[in-house]
């Protein structure tokens, strides 16, 4: 297990273009873990490769704690319907924000041996599917947020009120 360091925003890697994964490598296989570790040790529900460095096109979601997904080489195959909510992100930390997404995805995707496979998501999983697959083309959420962002910690006493 390795942690990797979390960019955050203001990084040059997170505004650039990630680039396909052709092959499986050894250094690839030990990223892929390595960005579920540094997900879950930064309690994200997902994590793309820019976020720690790597111009690739993988990603790492699990947003019930008990399911995780891995998605390399990610393309949405259809979306729709909409929700609107808060959205953080881990390399924009303490902040959040209002932002419109689909409430249905349909993504292509490769698994850890280069095999297809469509994943389905709606809700906070599709939400996370479109928010880490922005990641791959240099995008951050706060791109799209509606409204101005909001630390994180005002948001919580807002909830409790």
């Amino acid at each position: 297990m390795a942690l990797r360091n979390i960019r955050e925003i203001g990084d040059p890697v997170l505004n650039k273009t990630c680039k396909e994964v052709k092959e499986i490598t050894d250094r690839t296989r030990e990223l892929i873990e390595d960005m579920f570790d540094t997900m879950y040790e930064a309690d994200g529900v997902g994590l793309a490769a820019p976020q720690v460095g790597i111009l690739k096109r993988i990603v790492t979601i699990d947003v019930t704690g008990e399911n995780p997904i891995l998605l390399i080489n990610p393309i949405i195959l259809e979306s729709s319907g909409e929700q609107t909510g808060n959205e953080g992100c881990l390399s924009v930390p303490g902040k959040t924000g209002v932002v419109t997404r689909p409430n249905y995805v349909k993504v292509k995707a490769y698994d850890e041996n280069l095999e297809p496979f469509e994943l389905e998501g709606t809700e906070l999983l599709a939400r996370a599917i479109c928010h880490e697959l922005e990641h791959l083309e240099g995008h951050l959420y706060v791109e799209r947020v509606e409204g101005e962002l909001m630390n994180t910690a005002d948001l919580y006493e807002q909830e409790e009120e």
